[in-house]
């Protein structure tokens, strides 16, 4: 059974999932989603690992403390070590997907001996998606919306008409994705419907600089420094190549970055595969757990 609970870390309370006991496996959710998006995760990793997923600060049921600077690449990093320390333990695997896994990617830098294993889904290395933005025309078009994010017109367009925007974006209007029943949207909607959880999602857009260059200025996008951008701890790369927003052009030169890399790409995933097909994902990410 999922449970439930809340902790205080790093000066923020953070509400977070768990199931089961042993190592402990942390997924990371991106935007606009939260715990839930792990539940099958939860289910699967729970029967031999201490499985968790919190919302992310800024998110449905986490602390939304104010300002953009609270909502900086080093303080999502710290929530998740002292979260796995809150817990009791010192080692762990990070699971994370979209600004998620942002996170994760930041942390196997800054805190490589906490790590046993990585796993990206459907997240740009920063310094991979910095070149992207700069030189890929078609990245540049894909994240256009990025600028819409950052401006202060994002809370009144993604909330306009019941959240209408973030609906189409993850499940299509009218509904038509087997991969969200009527439950998980309803689950959706009252999460975004958590004061202030709009604008907390969207500060990790305006406190990275994230986007494509515009009205003529460089492309802002690297949210660390570029020193010790190595990834060195085992890493399996989750790449859904019909996602929209961030295209394949991002696995290219990857293995420059992690030298202990392993890459599987889904075909007809989107960026929301972890929804579409939840049982490969697991059977990846458990290939990833038992490889020597």
């Amino acid at each position: 059974m999922i449970e439930r609970r809340h902790v205080e870390v790093n000066n923020v309370r953070l509400h977070y999932a768990t199931q089961g006991t042993g190592p402990l496996v942390l997924f990371v959710h991106g935007f606009p989603e939260f715990w839930y998006a792990w539940k099958a995760q939860l289910a699967e990793f729970g029967r031999d690992h201490q499985a968790v997923a919190p919302d992310m600060r800024g998110y449905n049921l986490s602390a939304k403390p104010p300002g953009v600077d609270a909502y900086r690449i080093d303080h999502l990093v710290e929530d998740l070590r002292a979260l796995a320390e809150a817990l009791g333990h010192r080692r762990l695997t990070l699971v994370g997907h979209d600004w998620g896994g942002v996170a994760a990617w930041v942390f196997a830098m800054v805190h490589p001996g906490w790590l046993d294993r990585l796993v990206i889904v459907n997240a740009p290395h920063p310094a991979v998606f910095a070149r992207e933005l700069a030189d890929n025309p078609a990245q540049q078009q894909a994240s256009q919306y990025m600028l819409l994010f950052r401006s202060d017109k994002a809370e009144q367009a993604l909330s306009a008409d019941g959240f209408a925007a973030l609906e189409r974006a993850l499940w299509g209007q009218p509904p038509s994705s087997h991969a969200f029943s009527a439950e998980d949207r309803q689950a959706y909607r009252e999460a975004w419907a958590q004061p202030g959880a709009l604008t907390g999602g969207l500060n990790y857009y305006r406190a990275a600089g994230i986007g494509p260059p515009s009205g003529g200025a460089p492309a802002r996008s690297d949210p660390v420094d570029r020193e010790g951008l190595t990834v060195r701890v085992p890493t399996l790369v989750i790449w859904g190549e019909r996602d929209t927003a961030l295209l394949t052009g991002n696995l290219r030169g990857l293995e420059d970055y992690v030298p202990n890399l392993t890459v599987r790409r889904i075909p007809d995933g989107t960026h929301w595969v972890v929804h579409e097909q939840p049982a490969l994902v697991n059977r990846l990410i458990r290939e990833h757990l038992a490889r020597r």
